[in-house]
């Protein structure tokens, strides 16, 4: 008997049914199938195909792992292709239709051996610059992030040569950031690049702060860079903008003027609030914020490519350093309270961002240490999962020149 690739729990199907308040007939008449096929799942005696699966979803209003009861994080190429309700025929047609898919010669027979970790035939199948553009275009496809096809591929085939993805090349700046730099005069590029200085300077700070375990606020709270305090001079000084400005030579009493002319173009948001000040007590502050159209202004004077984003595959500076921490414990692992926040809704086996949001990688998982004589289970530590120990070994070297700060396990 064939292997099914995917198994809808027929228990599931029953509850789901009843807990929406269907009846057998209703819920056929919505997936478009006769009751007896309905009552065949709920026994177990057939089992849904991927696009009754599909449909069974959207009348039950669930999700796929909610009717096979797969645990986020461990998804495999079949998963993707049930959850968006295409046969293998389907599935290899619409590949046929893109360069990789031809190149490969896909077809359902090849697309069930892929899915079941069998060999398949042809030489392109085994470089992995080819089965790196075959993943993108199978992200298009099944219509989840190039990451989710990555780490499904190398769940459902651990013994392959990892796929390349195909590298982006560098964007160069916008014209539109290069002409609004060609408007400013001296005085205002001489403010906007030392606006952009002190908003990096200050997101490493904070990057080094949460790293350190401190508690971070808010972007929106640290990115408002203080830019003056209205209070003697002798009483408070220079704030570090200030101090900047001035070794320039255009801190003077035309400050006022010139935020007002970034503002206006929309490079700068200014605003104010109140600090205390000894002596003084409350001092009304002058606060400066980078708007995005200002970075890319800025950059673009610079002569520096548009801020580029993480890779699609690859993780973020936080949760690689999250990772890095757990891989680098080995076979101790991390205390089970010493990771909290978002990191595992990305990162942890079971978790998920939200309902209806795309799945945490899988990197690491939750494992029992038991006590002396194993009595019992003493406490829960976490650990890499044999896909986040091999995605740190596949992309070290690009993690490397990524985050330097980061100690690569």
């Amino acid at each position: 008997m064939a292997r099914h690739l995917l198994v809808v729990r027929c228990a599931k199907v029953r509850s789901l049914r009843q807990d929406a308040g269907m009846s057998v007939q209703e819920l056929a008449d919505r997936v478009g199938v006769t009751p007896r096929m309905v009552m065949y799942w709920e026994d177990g005696t057939c089992v849904p195909e991927a696009r009754n699966a599909r449909r069974l979803c959207d009348a039950l209003r669930c999700s796929m792992a909610d009717l096979t009861e797969a645990v986020s994080g461990t998804e495999t190429l079949a998963h993707l292709r049930f959850s968006c309700g295409l046969t293998a025929e389907a599935a290899a047609s619409r590949l046929r239709d893109r360069s990789a898919g031809r190149a490969l010669f896909v077809d359902a027979h090849k697309i069930r051996c892929l899915e079941r970790g069998r060999r398949v035939s042809g030489w392109n199948w085994r470089k992995a610059e080819c089965t790196g553009r075959l993943v993108k275009e199978l992200a298009t496809v099944y219509g989840v992030p190039v990451r989710m096809v990555l780490d499904a591929w190398m769940r459902t085939r651990p013994g392959d040569t990892c796929p390349a993805l195909p590298e982006e090349q560098q964007p160069s700046p916008p014209a539109s950031a290069l002409a609004r730099w060609a408007q400013l005069n001296d005085r205002q590029r001489v403010y906007l690049d030392e606006f952009l200085r002190d908003d990096q300077m200050t997101e490493a700070e904070m990057w080094m702060r949460k790293q350190n375990g401190s508690e971070v606020p808010p972007a929106r709270q640290w990115r408002k860079i203080p830019f003056s305090v209205h209070a003697p001079v002798e009483v408070f000084g220079f704030t570090r903008l200030q101090q900047r400005l001035r070794t320039q030579g255009v801190h003077d009493q035309g400050a006022g003027a010139t935020l007002s002319s970034l503002e206006r173009l929309g490079l700068i948001i200014v605003s104010r609030d109140t600090v205390e000040v000894d002596s003084i007590g409350a001092a009304e502050r002058t606060l400066v914020e980078m708007t995005r159209r200002g970075r890319a202004c800025a950059r673009a004077g610079r002569g520096e490519p548009p801020a580029t984003k993480t890779p699609a595959h690859l993780l973020s500076e936080w949760l690689w350093g999250t990772l890095s921490r757990v891989i680098a414990t080995g076979d101790e692992g991390v205390h089970e309270s010493a990771l909290t926040g978002k990191s595992l809704f990305f990162l942890a086996v079971g978790y998920r961002p939200q309902r209806g949001a795309h799945p945490s990688r899988g990197f690491i998982e939750l494992r029992p240490r038991m006590a002396d004589g194993d009595t019992h289970v003493a406490e829960y530590r976490w650990h890499a999962t044999l896909l986040g120990r091999r995605h740190a070994d596949e992309y070290r070297e690009q993690y490397a020149r990524l985050y330097p700060a980061i100690t690569t396990p």
